[in-house]
Parts: C-alpha cells; structure tokens; sequence
C-alpha cells in the first residue's frame, strides 16, 4: 500500500480509502459480519483511511465500522477516520449534541476528521456560526481536523475566514472519470491549498466497473436505478469508456475497475478515491488499483475520451410524455 499525507498535516493516510455508505439499510449491507469481514480485509492489506457519516443508516454505518475495528484490535492511532455531520444539523446546539453520539456510536474515543457533509441550505444557519461550534470541537479534543463535503468554493472561503486558528484539510466531493465539473475549481483549488480531496462514487456508482451494459442496468429496486450515468443516454457513451478501461487493463493484468481508480490516483497528488466494498474481494480488487502505474500515452487516451462525454442530469426528466 503507498501512503500520503492528509493536507498539510503530518498525518500518513492510505492511497485508497474504504467508504462505509455501503453499511446501510441503502446498499444492503447491515449484517455486522459481513461489515467486518470487508473492513478486516482493508485493514489486512494497508487501508487506514475509512470514511462514514452520521446519516449513512442513522449510526448504523459508524457502529460497524467502529466495532469492527475495536474487535480486529487495531490500535487508535493506526487508522484515520472521517465522519460527517449532515447540513441539518449545524445550529450549535445540534453540533455538540450530534458530534457527542458520533463519538459514542464509532465507539474510538475521538474523530479524527469531521466533515460537514452539504451546506445548511434548507435552514440557513450563517457559515461563521457553524464554522466557530465546529472549531471549538478542535479546541476541545473532540475533532482532531476538520473538511467541507460537497461545497463550493464560494462557501470554502466564507468557512475558512470564519476560522480563528485551524483550516480545512479535507473536501470531499463527487469525481470520477465521467463526473469532471471538479476539475474547473474545486480540484485546482485544493491543489493550490494542500486540501486532500477524498473523491466518493470514484466508479461512477459502479458504471465503470463493467459489471453493467447497455442491456443490463440496474433494475428499478436498486439504489442505483434512477442515477443519471445509468440513463441510456449516458450509459451508452460512458460503454465506450469502460470498454477503453478493459482493453487498456488486460495489458496490465488489470480489471477496468483498478484501471479507473489508478487514473483518478495519477489525476492530481490530492485526489485519494473512497470506494465502497460489500465483499473482501471487492475490497482485494479497490487495493490492487494503487502500487502500480498507467503509461503516460495510456493515461492520456483515458483522459481524452473521458473530456468527451457530457452527463445529462435532466435525462430522465426529459423521458416524462405530458397527459
């Protein structure tokens, strides 16, 4: 396993990370030893860096991972996790009393890397407010750095000048091959700063592990099933793509998944991928995407072709007939 640092601290995070979103009642994976299984083979192979939030199951994603990782006996100092408090909770009272459970429910003692996972946009509690009760979390020991998840830059800079002596170490953003808007401000931005970018759906929700085609998306029961990559309108160009990652892959020896995560690894030093797993193969497989190195005229036609294809996110909207 390679490891970086996280932002401008001295802290050595893994090259790959593992979400836990999948810990849900949303992706099915609920069972505790099941959750532990998939966090013991990421532990075993080097993953440090573990990422969950407190709405992923309402606590049920950080019990398991918490749990798993106490009964593994890996040592505190060992593994560095992220947890995220979601943008309805950001008045100060809500802040202390949320970030408290998270404690008790991860079950470590402290967190190690706080994010506010969306902007308060439906209660419109000011940046300056929640960005001092966050710090203070720092001043007290609660929070050891904190992050902004799916932020633009304009509330990035209103956080940060709210801030009296930490900054932000973490973004955590959507990106991935065929998913690129980062790339105009916010990936600039954090490369400017030292800002590790954590990138969650780095597969695009999984339409870049070849596991789908044009006649086999997600049924309509999945989570999955209403996501804009999957509409056929999308899902055809990005077909061209996965098929590019597997042709490029088998001359490594590699799937057109560890092809997609190595390229995003290479993108920009800040960028480290935060997949989820619901096997230890999975998790075998995200590992392997790290160590080794596309060809530079390799990177760049992935490159090339990913600029090519325009998401629409309107698709299915646009599929309504009027009455």
């Amino acid at each position: 396993m390679e490891y970086v640092d996280l932002g401008r601290t001295h802290e050595k995070i893994s090259r790959i990370g593992l979400g836990a979103w999948q810990f849900s009642e949303a992706w099915g994976v609920t069972e505790y030893m099941q959750a532990r299984a998939v966090i013991s083979k990421a532990v075993e192979l080097g993953v440090n860096f573990f990422d969950t939030a407190m709405v992923y199951g309402l606590g049920l994603s950080e019990n398991l991972l918490g749990k798993a990782l106490r009964e593994l006996g890996v040592r505190r100092d060992d593994v560095f996790i992220t947890t995220k408090i979601p943008g309805d909770f950001l008045s100060p009272a809500d802040i202390y009393r949320s970030v408290e459970k998270s404690i008790e429910v991860l079950g470590l003692g402290y967190i190690d890397g706080l994010l506010v996972h969306w902007p308060p946009c439906w209660h419109n509690i000011p940046t300056r407010i929640y960005a001092r009760a966050l710090e203070k979390l720092v001043f007290l020991g609660r929070v050891r750095y904190l992050g902004l998840s799916n932020f633009p830059i304009e509330l990035v800079e209103s956080f940060r000048s709210a801030l009296a002596k930490h900054d932000v170490e973490i973004f955590q953003i959507r990106y991935n091959l065929v998913e690129r808007w980062a790339d105009e401000e916010i990936v600039p931005y954090a490369e400017k700063h030292s800002i590790t970018i954590q990138a969650w759906s780095p597969l695009a929700k999984g339409a870049l592990t070849g596991k789908y085609n044009p006649e086999n998306l997600p049924k309509f029961t999945d989570v999955r099933a209403r996501e804009a990559v999957f509409h056929p309108e999308n899902f055809n160009s990005i077909w061209r793509l996965v098929q590019l990652l597997k042709s490029i892959g088998e001359r490594y020896g590699k799937t057109p998944t560890q092809v997609a995560l190595n390229w995003l690894t290479t993108a920009s030093p800040v960028i480290v991928p935060i997949p989820g797993a619901k096997t230890p193969e999975q998790v075998m497989e995200l590992v392997d995407s790290v160590g080794w190195k596309l060809s530079y005229s390799d990177w760049i036609t992935i490159d090339e072709l990913s600029k090519k294809i325009a998401i629409s996110y309107s698709a299915y909207y646009l599929d309504y007939k009027p009455q």
